[in-house]
C-alpha cells in the first residue's frame, strides 16, 4: 500500500513539473567533444505558441493508411542529411505516431554523424516543425501506441533533450503508466529500458521495474525481433559487469535455435552486442552467427559488415567460406564501400594471416584513387596489413607514390604509433620513405611517442624502432640521417605476446635437432636458440671453418661461415599460402646482409617426409647441397 503511494506521488511529481517547463535540447558530454561548441550555448527552445501561425490545431497523429505510412517511412530512410528530414517534416501536415517518433530518430541518426548533421545546431533547436512535431507528442502521449510511445522516448534521448523538459516528463509518466500495468511487450520493455538508462542511470527504479518483468517473461518464445531488442538493451550499458548475466544466456540458447533464419541486421546488432558486453560464454553463438553470416556478406550494409568482422576478430575466430565469401565481395565494392569497412577487411585478412590477392589488389588500386578520404589511422592500417603478409601489388609504384604524397600532405596529422606502423610496414615491403623515417628517430618525435604511450613505451613499439633502424642502415647504406637512441634500441626482437619474430614451434624443432644430431654426429656440432648481436634469434646455428668442415659450437676462432637454420613452421606463413610472413622475410633478408648463409627449413616440405631416414637426407641436401655425406 505503502509503495503504491509512493509511485502515484512520484507521477504527480513529475506531472507537476509538466506545466511549468519548456523544453531544452543539451547535449551529452560525448555530443559536445565531437559537435559544434554551439551546442554547449543552444538555449530553451521557445514555447510552441510562438512558432505555430495562429489557430493551428495541436493533434498532428493521426491513423494513416498502411500504404500511406509506409510511402512516408520510404522517403524518411531515402533522406541523406537532416537538412531533408525536417523539409519531409514540413511537407506532411499529417502524420502517425509511428513516423513522428520514427523523424526523432531519423535526426538523431544524422546529428551522430557529423558529415550528415546540421552543424548549426540552433537550426534544429528553432526549427518550427519539429517544435511542432514535439508539442503534437506531448499532447498525444496518452494516445500512442505503447511501441511507439516508447520509441518516442528513446528517440528523445538520443537527440539529448533535457530530461526535464515537458516532452521528456511527459513521456516517462505515461510510460510509468503503462508499465505498472504490466502489459509492455519485450520490445517495450528494452525500449523503455534503454531509455531510462540514457535519462536516470543503472539505478533507476523503473528500470528495475521493467527489467522485472522482462525477466519474467519466457525467452524460449521470444522472436528475432524481440531478442535484438534484448541484445541492443543490455549492449548500451545494462549488462556491464556481469549484470543479468543469466538472462543473457538464455537469450543466447534462444538465439542458436533461431539462427539459420537471422538476416544481416540481426547477425550485426547481435554480434555487435556481444562484442560491447565482452561476453566469455557466447563462443558457440559467435560460431553460428559467422557461417551464417557467409550466406548474407553481399547483404550487409558497410556498417553493419564492420561490426560482424570487428566481433570475429574479438572472439577469434573466422571461416574458411567466410574468406571466400568476402573475397568474392570486396573486390566489386572497394571503391565505393565505406572507407573504415575497406580499412576492417584488411584488418581481418591480416589478423587471419590470409593472403587475398584479389582482395589486396583492388583495395591497393582503390587506395590509389580514395586515399585523400581516409583518416590517417585507415592509411596506416590498410599499409600494415599488406606489410604483415608480405605481399606487394601488381602496382605497387603507383600505390607507394600515394603513400608518399599522405606523408607529405598530412605528416603532422598521423599519431606517432600509426605512423610508425605504415613506416615499419614499408620497410617490410623493401620500400624506403627516408625523408620521414629520419623524422621519427628525432628526439621531438620520441618525445610524441612517449606521451601517447603514456606509462613507458612498451616493448614492440621499442622493437619496430630498433628493426626500423637497422633496416635503413642495412638496406639504405647511404643514409646519412639522425640515429636511433641506444636507450630506445631493445637487444632482442623475440619476446613474449606481439614479437617482430615468431618462436619456433616445439615439435618441428625437436623433429629436426634430432635428425641433425645424426646427420652431424653429436648436438655439440650445432647451437640451438642463439641471441645474435643483431637482436635476431637464430632457431640453430652451425660454424663452418675455412675448409667446410663443422666447428663445435662453442668454437668461437677460426669461424669462416655461419649458417643459419631457419625452422619455418606454419605459424611464419601466411595461413592459406606458402609465402613468408613480412617479418619473417625481413628477417632473413638482413641474415643474408649480415653474412650469414641462411638455410629454410620449411613446414610444408618437411612435412612430405616418411621416415627419418629421409629427414637426415633432406638436412644434408639443405645444408650440404655439395658435399657427400658420409655414414657415421
Amino acid at each position: 500500500m505503502v509503495a503504491r503511494f509512493m509511485m502515484a506521488r512520484t507521477l504527480t511529481m513529475r506531472l507537476h513539473f509538466l506545466s511549468h517547463l519548456d523544453y531544452q535540447i543539451i547535449p551529452s558530454l560525448k555530443a559536445c567533444a565531437e559537435r559544434d561548441p554551439m551546442f554547449l550555448v543552444a538555449g530553451s527552445v521557445r514555447p510552441y505558441q510562438e512558432l505555430l501561425p495562429s489557430g493551428s490545431g495541436l493533434s498532428l497523429l493521426h491513423h494513416l493508411t498502411s500504404d500511406e505510412d509506409h510511402a512516408f517511412m520510404k522517403r524518411l530512410t531515402s533522406c541523406t542529411s537532416s537538412q531533408q528530414v525536417l523539409r519531409l517534416l514540413r511537407s506532411y501536415p499529417l502524420l502517425s505516431g509511428a513516423a513522428a517518433a520514427s523523424i526523432l530518430h531519423r535526426l538523431a541518426d544524422f546529428e551522430h554523424d557529423a558529415t550528415c548533421g546540421l552543424w548549426k545546431p540552433q537550426i534544429l533547436l528553432s526549427d518550427a516543425g519539429l517544435n511542432k512535431l514535439c508539442q503534437t507528442l506531448e499532447h498525444d502521449s496518452d494516445r500512442l501506441e505503447d511501441e511507439v510511445l516508447v520509441k518516442a522516448l528513446l528517440g528523445c534521448t538520443r537527440l539529448y533533450l533535457d530530461p526535464q523538459s515537458r516532452l521528456v516528463l511527459r513521456l516517462v509518466f505515461e510510460s510509468q503508466k503503462r508499465l505498472n500495468l504490466e502489459r509492455l511487450s519485450v520490445e517495450a520493455l528494452c525500449g523503455l529500458s534503454r531509455a531510462l538508462f540514457a535519462l536516470e542511470g543503472p539505478n533507476s527504479s523503473m528500470i528495475k521495474q521493467a527489467m522485472c518483468q522482462l525477466q519474467n517473461k519466457d525467452t524460449a518464445q521470444w522472436n528475432m525481433a524481440e531478442l535484438v531488442a534484448a541484445y541492443c538493451m543490455l549492449a548500451t550499458g545494462l549488462g556491464e559487469d556481469g549484470c543479468y548475466l543469466e538472462l543473457l544466456n538464455e537469450m543466447n540458447s534462444q538465439s542458436l535455435r533461431l539462427v539459420q533464419q537471422m538476416g544481416p541486421g540481426a547477425i550485426s546488432e547481435i554480434l555487435g552486442a556481444l562484442f560491447k558486453l565482452r561476453h566469455k560464454q557466447a563462443l558457440p553463438l559467435v560460431i553460428a552467427l559467422c557461417k551464417q553470416a557467409v550466406h548474407h556478406v553481399q547483404n550487409f550494409a558497410d556498417s553493419e559488415l564492420t561490426v560482424v568482422l570487428s566481433a570475429l576478430m574479438h572472439y577469434g575466430h573466422s571461416d574458411h567460406f567466410l574468406v571466400e565469401a568476402l573475397e568474392r565481395h570486396v573486390p566489386k565494392v572497394a571503391f565505393t564501400t565505406d572507407a573504415e569497412t575497406v580499412t576492417k577487411v584488411m584488418q581481418f585478412f591480416r589478423r587471419w594471416r590470409i593472403l587475398s590477392p584479389p582482395v589486396f589488389n583492388t583495395v591497393a588500386e582503390s587506395f590509389v584513387y580514395r586515399a585523400e578520404e581516409y583518416s590517417t589511422w585507415q592509411v596506416s592500417q590498410q599499409i600494415a596489413a599488406l606489410g604483415v603478409l608480405g605481399y606487394l601489388p601488381p602496382d605497387a609504384g603507383r600505390l607507394f607514390r600515394k603513400v608518399e604524397s599522405i606523408l607529405h600532405a598530412r605528416f603532422s596529422q598521423f599519431q606517432p604509433r600509426a605512423l610508425l606502423d605504415l613506416l615499419y610496414a614499408c620497410t617490410l615491403l623493401q620500400r624506403y620513405p627516408l625523408n620521414f623515417v629520419s623524422k621519427v628517430f628525432s628526439p621531438y618525435f620520441m618525445q610524441q611517442l612517449q606521451g601517447e604511450e603514456g606509462s613507458g613505451i612498451d616493448h614492440r613499439v621499442l622493437a619496430q624502432l630498433t628493426q626500423l633502424y637497422m633496416t635503413v642502415k642495412l638496406e639504405c647504406p647511404f643514409y646519412d640521417g639522425p640515429r636511433l637512441s641506444q636507450k630506445f634500441r631493445v637487444k632482442s626482437f623475440l619476446a613474449s605476446g606481439q614479437s617482430l619474430e615468431t618462436p619456433v614451434e616445439p615439435n618441428f624443432y625437436n623433429a629436426v635437432k634430432s635428425a641433425l644430431v645424426d646427420l652431424l654426429g653429436a648436438q655439440s656440432y650445432f647451437a640451438s636458440k642463439v641471441l645474435t648481436p643483431y637482436c635476431y634469434t637464430l632457431d640453430i646455428e652451425i660454424k663452418l671453418d675455412e675448409e667446410g668442415y663443422v666447428l663445435p659450437a662453442s668454437h668461437t676462432d677460426e669461424v669462416h661461415k655461419r649458417i643459419a637454420l631457419c625452422i619455418d613452421g606454419s605459424k611464419r606463413f601466411a595461413a592459406n599460402a606458402e609465402t613468408l610472413l613480412g617479418k619473417e622475410a625481413i628477417k632473413q633478408r638482413h641474415l643474408r646482409i649480415l653474412g650469414y648463409e641462411v638455410v629454410q627449413i620449411s613446414y610444408y616440405e618437411f612435412e612430405k617426409l616418411k621416415d627419418k631416414k629421409e629427414v637426415v637426407e633432406y638436412l644434408h641436401k639443405k645444408i650440404f647441397p655439395h658435399s657427400y655425406r658420409l655414414s657415421w
